[in-house]
Parts: C-alpha cells; structure tokens; sequence
C-alpha cells in the first residue's frame, strides 16, 4: 500500500480543495490516525495523506471547515503548520475600509484570520502552510476596491516610505490646486453677504448670472480636478454597496454642487425661496478635506520615525581587512567570519566579537543606555552602535537580517502593526458606522423636508450635507494604531522592545511583578564568600576536591568556586563519574572519592545530616549569602557560601514598581533565610524561596490566584516556562536566547529600571488611545446630531457643511496629533551619566526574618 495517496475517504462532490502541512507524522500508523480524524470532520469529501511531503490534500463537499480540520488533526496529536503573508494595501482611508478588507482576506478559502493596520497600512493574514496563495489575497483585496503594492527588491521600509512621499507630494498639489480655485469662489459668495462693497461689485459690475457662471466654473474645477481622487474610490464603493469616507464626501459634495447647477442653469425646477447656490460649499469642503488628508499623512508619517531612526543606523558600507589590507566594501558583501576593522567615530556595521583593541561604544540606540560600554578582546558588537575614540578590529558573527538591530526592527514593525484587544469594540462600531451615517443623512433630509420651515428643501439639502460631511470613521480608525505606533517606537528608543502587541495593553494592569533572583535583581557572578569546614577535614583539600567537581558544571555558582580554587593556586583533580541534579547539586569522584556538592535538599536527600552547621547556615542566610554544603565519601565536609552582588539599580526599579502602585514578588531556588534576607534589604514584598528549576510555574500560578495579573521578569533558560505562564513576561536583554523568545517584553539594556519604565509606557499608551477613542466616538454622537439639526427647535443653532468640513478635518489631525504626544514621553527612571551602571550594591541586612 502506498502510504502517498491510498488512504482516502469515499469520493463525492468537492467544493474546494486545500492543502496541509501536517507536523509530526513518522510512520503508517500515524497516516492512518490523522486520515481517520479528517475523515470524521463534517463535510470533508476526500482526505489523501502523503507521509513522505507531510502533506494532507482534503477536499471539501461545501464550504470548507479549515479550523475543523486543524483541530482534528491537532487533536490527534499532531501540528499544522501556519504561515503569515503580509500585504501592503492601498486606498485605505478609515475604519470602514480596514473591516472591509478585513472581512474580504477573512473569506478567502484557507485564511485563520487576518488583521488589517490603518497606520501602517498592512495586511497580516495567517493561514495554515500552503493553503492560500498571495494571488488570491490579492485578488480578494482588488476585488473590494483596494490595490496591493507589489513586492519591490528594495527594502520594505523604503519603500514605504518613497510611496508615503509621493503620497504627501500628491495631496499638497492637490491642496495647492482646490485653495486657488477655492479662495476666490468663497471670497465672492460670502463677501457678497457681509461686505457691500463686494455685493454692490457683483451686482453692477459683474452680474448676478455671470458670477454664478463663474462660481460654477470654480466650483466643478475643484470637485472634479482635486477632488477627483473622492469620487474614484467612493463611487464604486457605493456600487458595492460597501460605502466608505470617500462615499460620504462624494454624497454630501454631489449633493451640494448638483443642487447648485439645479438653482443656476433650471430655477423653474425648483420652489420660490429655495433657489440659492451652494457652489462654495462643495469647493470648501474639498480643500478643507484635502488640508485634513495632508495634515493627517504628515503626521502618519512622524509617528513611524522610530523606525526610520533604526533603519538608518546600519551604514552602507564596511572596513574589509584581507591579508592584512583593509578596504571599504559594501554592507551586503560582508559575511559570517571576515575581519572587519573599525575606525574612532566608526558605526559598527554588523554584530561580531572583538579580536583586537580597545575602545568605548556608544549602545544608546539599541541598549537606550547613554554611557558608552568599554569593548576589549572578547568583548561582543552590535550592528548600529557608534565607537568613540579608540580602534578595533572584530570578527563578524551575525550579518544582515540576523543582526540585533534586524532584529529590533522586525520586532518593533510587528508591535506597530498589532492590534489591541482593546480595537475589537472599535471594529465592531465601524463595521456599520458609513451605513449607518449615510441612513442618518437620509433621515435628516426626510425630517427638514417634511417638518422644517420654508425653504424645507434648501433646510434639508443643507443639515444632510452636513450630517454626511461632519462624521468621521477615519479618526476611529487612527485612534489606537497611531499610538501603538509612537509608543511602541518610543519604547524601541529606551532599549524596550514589545515582541507581542497585546502586552502593550495587559502590562499596563498588571498589579504585582515577579522577579528572578540571580542575573535579574543580582550580577549574576557570584563569590565564595565563606568556607567552614568539619573536625576532621582540611580547608584547602576540601576546596581542592568541590573545585574539581564544580569545574564540571556550567552553573555560575560553580563557576565562582573554580575561580577562588585558582586564586589560592590549587590544582584540581581528574572527575568520573559526574552528574547534577538541577535544584540539588552535582557530585562526582576525585581520587578515589565521591564529592557531593549542593543545597540541604541536596544533603536530606543522600541521607546526611547538616544539623552541625545549622548555626552557621543561619547566619550566612541572614547575610544575604547562599550556603552551600559539601559531603566528602558520604560525610559532611563543609558548609559553602557564595555571595552574588545585587544590581546598582534593583534597589532603585523596585522603589518606582512600589510608586506606580504594584505589588513586587521575588521567586528564587535559594534557601529561605537568604531569599528573605535580600527581600528585606530591596524592600520587596513577598518571597517565593526554594523554588526548585521546574517550580517556577507553580509559584507563578499560585501568586496569580485570586484574579491577580502577573508579570514575571527573568533571564535564564529555567525562567522561559515561567515567563510563557505569566500574564506578561519580561526578559532582560543580557539573559539567554530561550529566555527572550519565551517573553512578551526584551529590555535590551539587562537593567531593572527598564520594568517600571515599560510599565509607565504600556499606561502612557493605552491611556493615550482611550483619550483618542473618547475623542473619536464623542465627536461623532455629539457633532452628528448637531449637524442633523437637533439644537435647531431649542435655540435655531444649525452647523455648515462647510464648518463640519472643517470640524471632520479636525477630528483626525487632532487624533493624530495627541499621539504624537508620546514621542515625548519621559519613563520614570531616566538613565543618566552618572547613574547608568552604578557599582553593585553591598546591602546591609537585618537579621530579622521578614514575613513573606
């Protein structure tokens, strides 16, 4: 039996065909279950599974069930791969269109779910692997009125950018344009009203014929010269019977200026008293409209300047050393392994390892640290920074899109173009919003025709034109990307990269953080402080023989015992028989000896008692100091303590925690009497101690019980499954690689005051997008109203089209504008010259036992 296509349901009708990639199948066994369990998914036809492509091909009787067959082979064990396709749309102008494209990419067969950016003007489509084509997402967004730029060889972010400058150069001219047509076309209707001299001067020396003649002329060079660009997306849109912004501007302009040509060159059509002309109406709302679309675009374009910023610090070129001759070569030539050289005031080009020489790099941009890092042999580069006076040459480890800075690009892009869960109640709204003011403009006109007071025409031409001019999905639709886009970028500038948009939202309410101990509150370089040996047992000996076993671990606590080995000269001897328990110990034999080296659990466990240094134990706890015990042949040879310095700055990243009101839990596998002796000199207040590698996800469950949102900040590898349980996770950037990608948030810089920093921002931001959505939404039930009239029976207040034109335009620009405010944002510790790396602290604890 061929196990490529012989395992197959019985054939029918297919509606639709889709492939799967299938993760995890070894054998025929594992064909034959996923078969079975795609075969049991309702209206799957035919289900062919090639073991050897890993390939599932499942046609479909009807509408395909994509997430039924996901989960049935998900559910019997195995993964389907998904991929994301990214699209650059083009012609979005408001909330309605972004549901709109939204929904189109959501209905193409094989499509998860798909997520639309207003700012960023991106598509994000996630699909299982090889189901959807590029095409037919294309096509999709075509066929809703939409066009999707076409991927170009240059990199995505210039292209952007060279599309949003020919966009900004295209709305100023035709802003340029509408204001000469429209400056002259206002002057003589409105100064006709309130200046004698002008009305005496149209009447007598130009004529009342003439001048609308002329105010028509205008008036139709303004509509459908720049204000063409409204009708060529709204009119279709209506036509779908999907109208946008484009549509309501189209509706209320057309309606304006048909009106006028009606009063102008057929005033028998119209009723004695209705016959006026509102020429300049149409052409103030065009230019007024077009200077909110220029304001708005200008601003759309600052708000991704963090962006730029990083983009523009990778340099175009290298300093090439080959036998022992240095050149400059472009950038992209460089590869993993050339030695490249670096010059006083150079811009490190790629990521790499020092071979040789001495300077100061400036890491601000990556690391938001202004004090330039010492780099000597060794010493690890990142692509980007900029060296100050010294020179070095360095070998180059990571290149192009694997650099840090590549990186953070692609991380802070990511974060800008997620969506908050706080956006789903705006999609919801803007999903009907256009219908629903077009419905409103209808209802208005009716109401003034059939209740208002002569002219009843004119009334209800006049209040629903500016019912369809003064609403404004565009500011609904700019509320939250604008600021997740300045913040985000803001945070990129102080070494804090949000890899997940949604912990942007959830930081901002978390109530407690949780903190590792080693390498997070502390130095991470531990010191033996303290070694008391038993009667009977020598000093240097005992040393000699935990050194020797400890240099088989990669443990820095191993590591500090090794190094003051070396610093009193012992020599170590041969180990066999090496293994470590994590959270217990190692042990291992040196002469003919078995050395056990760990914790009191470690010693409880192998059945040796630690009674004798209770005492002891007690008082290096106290100190803030980690006792250690060592068994020599199965006797208690020494209590151990090694002391690991706390970072300059906890002390200080735990006091703002305490001032923006959170609550600051520290989980250790230390023994208790040292977690809490650490607790109390940092002011922290609740302990979690003797946390074992794989407890550490228990301990984050129990602190989140009670409905508690939790960050957890952490840097190492047994720190990655609980910084995955948290509500938020933290990585410092100095910690591992896992631990990074475990986490929501990387602070580059390894520093402690990046917590409350990010902390204060995720507020600063959501805080900015509610006032931005309060603006949005309350403009629009409190203006629409107003321009239907409502005021009118109270006090005879109507609003023009021509001020909601004005006030439409405003709406977005002052959205825009109040994102923009958190460009300035300023965290709450700032680094500074003197205190960017203070010295570890040395913290005087008191010998009392905290309550946890």
């Amino acid at each position: 039996m061929s196990l490529a296509s012989d395992l197959q349901t019985p054939v029918g009708t297919a509606a639709a065909k889709l492939d799967f990639q299938v993760e995890g199948m070894t054998c025929a066994s594992c064909v034959s279950r996923v078969q079975k369990a795609v075969r049991a998914v309702p209206g799957v036809a035919l289900a062919r599974i090639n073991l050897a492509t890993e390939k599932a091909t499942v046609d479909f009787a009807g509408p395909p069930d994509l997430e039924g067959v996901v989960s049935a082979i998900e559910k019997a064990g195995y993964a389907v791969r998904s991929e994301t396709t990214e699209l650059q749309i083009e012609g979005m102008t408001c909330a309605s269109c972004v549901s709109r494209v939204e929904k189109a990419l959501a209905a193409v067969p094989g499509v998860t779910s798909a997520s639309v950016n207003l700012a960023t003007e991106k598509a994000v489509v996630t699909h299982p692997a090889g189901t959807v084509s590029r095409n037919q997402l294309e096509k999709a967004v075509r066929a809703r009125g939409y066009d999707v730029v076409k991927r170009a060889t240059v990199s995505p972010g210039a292209e952007q950018e060279d599309r949003r400058a020919l966009e900004l150069v295209g709305l100023r001219n035709s802003l340029a344009v509408s204001a000469v047509l429209t400056i002259p076309l206002f002057a003589m209707e409105m100064g006709s009203h309130f200046i004698p001299a002008i009305h005496d001067w149209i009447m007598m020396d130009v004529g009342h014929a003439n001048s609308l003649y002329f105010q028509f002329a205008l008036a139709t060079a303004a509509l459908f010269g720049p204000g063409l660009r409204f009708f060529r997306k709204g009119i279709p849109n209506l036509f779908r019977l999907a109208p946008d912004m484009n549509s309501l501007v189209v509706l209320g302009t057309s309606a304006a200026w048909l009106y006028s040509v009606v009063a102008t060159f057929l005033p028998g059509w119209l009723p004695e008293g209705t016959r006026n002309v509102y020429f300049e109406a149409a052409a103030v709302i065009v230019t007024l409209i077009l200077l909110g679309r220029f304001l708005e675009a200008r601003a759309k374009g600052r708000t991704s300047q963090a962006i730029k910023r990083l983009v523009t610090l990778q340099p175009k070129t290298a300093r090439l050393v080959r036998n022992g001759v240095a050149s400059e070569v472009p950038l992209e030539t460089v590869v993993a392994g050339d030695l490249l050289e670096i010059r006083p005031g150079d811009r490190v080009p790629v990521d790499g390892t020092v071979i040789d020489g001495d300077s100061y790099v400036d890491e601000s941009m990556i690391t938001g640290e202004p004090v330039p890092v010492r780099k000597s042999a060794g010493s690890e580069v990142v692509g980007g920074t900029i060296n100050k006076t010294g020179a070095f040459s360095f070998t180059a480890t990571k290149v192009g899109a694997d650099t840090v800075l590549a990186q953070i690009i692609r991380l802070v892009e990511a974060a800008q173009g997620s969506k908050l869960p706080i956006q789903a109640m705006v999609d919801k709204v803007t999903a009907w919003f256009v219908p629903a003011v077009i419905g409103a403009a209808l209802l208005t006109f009716a109401a003034w025709f059939v209740f208002g007071p002569s002219p009843a025409l004119t009334f209800a031409l006049v209040n629903a034109v500016a019912v369809l001019i003064i609403a404004c999905p565009c500011a609904m639709g700019l509320a939250t990307p604008t600021s997740i886009m300045v913040g985000t970028g803001r945070a990129a500038e102080l070494g804090i990269l949000f890899r997940k948009g949604e912990a942007l939202q959830t930081l901002r309410s978390a109530q407690l953080v949780a903190l590792d101990k080693t390498g997070t509150l502390t130095e991470g370089r531990p010191e033996l402080t303290d070694i008391e040996v038993s009667t009977g047992f020598e000093r240097l000996e005992v040393l000699r023989l935990v050194a020797s076993v400890e240099a088989k671990s990669e443990h820095p606590i191993a590591d500090a015992i090794v190094a003051a080995a070396e610093a009193e000269g012992l020599v170590r001897g041969p180990v066999d028989g090496f293994s470590a328990e994590p959270g217990f110990g190692v042990i291992g034999n040196v002469d003919g000896r078995s050395v056990l080296i760990g914790a009191d659990r470690a010693m409880t466990k192998a059945g040796i008692d630690v009674a004798a240094f209770n005492t002891t134990a007690s008082r290096l706890g106290y100190e803030g100091k980690t006792p250690l015990y060592a068994a020599i042949s199965g006797q208690l040879a020494a209590v151990i303590a090694v002391s690991d310095p706390v970072k300059g700055t906890s002390r200080q990243a735990i006091r703002a925690l305490h001032d923006l009101g959170l609550k600051v839990a520290m989980i250790t596998g230390d023994n208790a009497r040292t977690a809490h002796a650490v607790a109390s000199g940092l002011g922290i207040d609740e302990v979690v101690a003797e946390v074992l590698p794989d407890g550490k996800v228990a301990a984050i469950r129990r602190l989140k019980s009670g409905g508690r949102t939790v960050a957890f900040v952490g840097d190492g590898i047994n720190d990655a499954p609980a910084l995955a349980e948290a509500d938020v996770g933290l990585a410092v950037g100095t910690g591992t690689d896992i631990a990074i990608e475990s986490a929501d948030v990387v602070l580059m810089s390894g520093d402690m005051r990046g917590v409350p920093n990010a902390i204060a921002l995720s507020q600063a931001t959501i805080g900015n997008i509610k006032q931005n959505l309060f603006w949005a939404f309350g403009y629009n039930v409190i203006l629409i109203p107003v321009a239907a009239g409502l005021l009118y029976p109270v006090n005879g207040t109507l609003l023009s089209p021509v001020l909601a034109a004005g006030a439409m335009a405003l709406s977005s620009v002052f959205v825009l504008g109040n994102a923009l405010r958190l460009r300035g944002f300023a965290p709450p510790l700032q680094s500074s010259a003197a205190a960017s790396h203070p010295a570890a602290e040395t913290i005087t604890f008191n010998p009392v036992e905290p309550v946890s």
